[in-house]
């Protein structure tokens, strides 16, 4: 069942960026939640969109599994996506027994180790959160929640649930552009959890407010900027004075878009300049726009503007 690694696989920082880490932490000692599941699960992921700490999204479809997943360096989040099923949880003494489908998501808490026993093949997607990351959006919103993760087996959240398996097809092999949305969402997701998945109960409170006029200027002078490092979305904040939480919610408020919807949309543009404009070929226009091929430049084209790139240019040149 296994299946080669998609060039989302890339991790920010090469070498060896398409493998799995093999490596435990040198802190904790435990295997990162990729390496882990690579191993438990003897296969490799359709998609995996990984940062150096090891945070980020890999898309797993699996044969039925009955093995411990020992403790790992991440919390896991998972949202199920396949045929409805029941499966078992073991920890300890405890004994979980679930039902996976649809709108319900999967939560190992970081260094937890459980027994799984499922009968059937599985389509899962799955989030890799550090605690270090959790922690730090729990801190950046001030919301006085607890950052200890309940552990969950097929528990009911359809809002996480669609956020997680709706990442995967956000995806577009453009390295700024799947950076940017990988890290809006973890952050996204890493409240969510906050305020459902933890023992308290805090209630958060949102910002309120945009960006001043300065300060929206220049971060849109760096989305636009082809540099990579430029369109972070730690300098992007950095560059604000704000939080990453602070400035995605400030930039949404300013421009009625999220960072990654703005520069998804100027990318669009400049497309459609240089097809429009000049003859140059679209595999050259993928290769100026950053994208890691021809066909991953045309699917994008295609679901934002609803033609291929080809037959964009003949309609209107």
């Amino acid at each position: 069942m296994s299946k080669p690694i998609s060039h989302n696989s890339a991790r920010e920082n090469p070498p060896a960026a398409s493998e799995p880490s093999q490596g435990q932490s040198s802190t904790t000692g435990r295997r990162a939640a990729d390496a882990e599941m690579a191993r438990v699960l003897h296969t490799e992921p359709f998609r995996v969109a990984l940062d150096s700490s090891g945070a980020g999204i890999a898309h797993w479809k699996h044969e039925p599994l009955h093995d411990v997943v020992e403790p790992m360096s991440h919390h896991v989040i998972m949202a199920y996506n396949g045929a409805m099923q029941h499966m078992e949880r073991r920890s300890g003494r405890s004994v979980a027994i679930g039902t996976f489908r649809r709108g319900v998501v999967i939560i190992i808490p970081e260094g937890s180790s459980s027994r799984w026993d499922i009968p059937k093949p599985v389509d899962v997607v799955q989030l890799y959160l550090p605690h270090t990351t959790l922690k730090r959006v729990a801190e950046e919103a001030a919301s006085g929640t607890s950052s200890e993760l309940l552990e969950r087996t097929a528990h009911p959240d359809p809002i996480t649930s669609r956020l997680i398996l709706s990442a995967v097809n956000t995806l577009e092999s453009n390295r700024a552009l799947d950076t940017l949305f990988r890290h809006q969402l973890i952050d996204l997701l890493a409240m969510r959890l906050l305020v459902a998945h933890t023992g308290s109960r805090a209630p958060f409170q949102p910002t309120i407010g945009g960006l001043s006029p300065k300060v929206l200027a220049r971060a849109i002078e760096r989305l636009r900027s082809d540099s990579d490092t430029d369109v972070s979305l730690d300098a992007l904040a950095s560059d604000a004075g704000l939080s990453r939480f602070h400035f995605c919610r400030a930039f949404k408020e300013s421009t009625g878009l999220s960072p990654h919807a703005w520069l998804r949309q100027y990318r669009l543009e400049q497309a459609m300049n240089l097809l429009r404009d000049t003859d140059a070929s679209i595999a050259l226009v993928a290769a100026e726009l950053g994208y890691a091929s021809q066909t991953a430049f045309a699917a994008a084209f295609k679901r934002l503007n609803g033609e291929t790139p080809s037959d964009w240019r003949r309609r209107v040149r």
